[in-house]
């Protein structure tokens, strides 16, 4: 899976590199160290690829109930068939710009006694030059259904009026990333990892028909990436600053 990633890089490169605006809002909340679910995050849809939007991350099909929850991952052995991600596989796509991503292994054993503590060590999974690049997402746009109240339910008022539930409520548009079959050096560390794009196949990713890119959704090489151990303080979204991406 893909749980969290790292963006750390200025909002001018993040614009050189993918030839789109960054907005204010964006700039001010550049750098991240530790991008998490839930939270508001920059990436390129197809709707609109010349700038980059903020998305909340955990995908909300348009049809659920409710704004609450959202699917952080799509299988990409699965994700044309599967409710929650069929009609954005089909025309909602987008990147998800990172500069690395976190994976834990449980260090359970000690090599000499057997015995171990359970925990988990985090890992940053990178390029050997911290280059930027682009995972592979789909986004979804969920409004609130208005349930109309009209003269019939009480006896007077505004036939548009909306329940108590509804009101105030917002679109919110969200997004998830796609996980396929690791390669050779994120194997070690979890039995999935995000579909890392290669910067000629990302306007393909944004704009092919469906069985176009279902080419693209295999794992990266692995060509001169590398992993580290870093801190557990990671493991807390609270926690976001530099040191997080300093190897341990």
């Amino acid at each position: 899976m893909c749980g969290r990633y790292t963006l750390s890089a200025s909002a001018s490169k993040l614009s050189d590199r993918f030839g789109a605006t960054v907005t204010s809002t964006i700039t001010d909340s550049l750098p991240r160290y530790n991008c998490a679910p839930g939270q508001t995050l920059p990436v390129i849809t197809n709707e609109n690829p010349n700038q980059f939007q903020q998305l909340k991350w955990g995908l909300i099909p348009s049809w659920a109930d409710d704004d609450t929850g959202g699917q952080i991952n799509a299988r990409a052995e699965t994700v044309d068939e599967k409710p929650t991600f069929a009609t954005a596989y089909e025309s909602q796509r987008c990147l998800v710009p990172a500069d690395g991503f976190y994976e834990w292994v449980r260090d359970d054993t000690d090599s000499e006694t057997g015995a171990g503590d359970n925990t988990k060590q985090p890992y940053r999974v990178t390029f050997s030059d911290d280059r930027t690049f682009a995972m592979a997402g789909l986004w979804e746009r969920w409004e609130p259904t208005h349930t109309q109240t009209g003269l019939s339910d009480f006896g007077a008022g505004d036939a548009d009026d909306m329940t108590d539930s509804e009101a105030g409520q917002q679109a919110t548009e969200s997004f998830t990333i796609i996980t396929t079959e690791p390669n050779d050096v994120v194997s070690s560390l979890h039995h999935r990892m995000a579909v890392v794009l290669p910067p000629e196949a990302e306007s393909v990713w944004l704009h092919g028909d469906a069985d176009t890119v279902e080419s693209l959704l295999t794992p990266h090489t692995g060509d001169q990436w590398e992993t580290y151990p870093v801190s557990t303080r990671v493991n807390s979204p609270a926690n976001d600053e530099s040191s997080l991406i300093d190897p341990v």
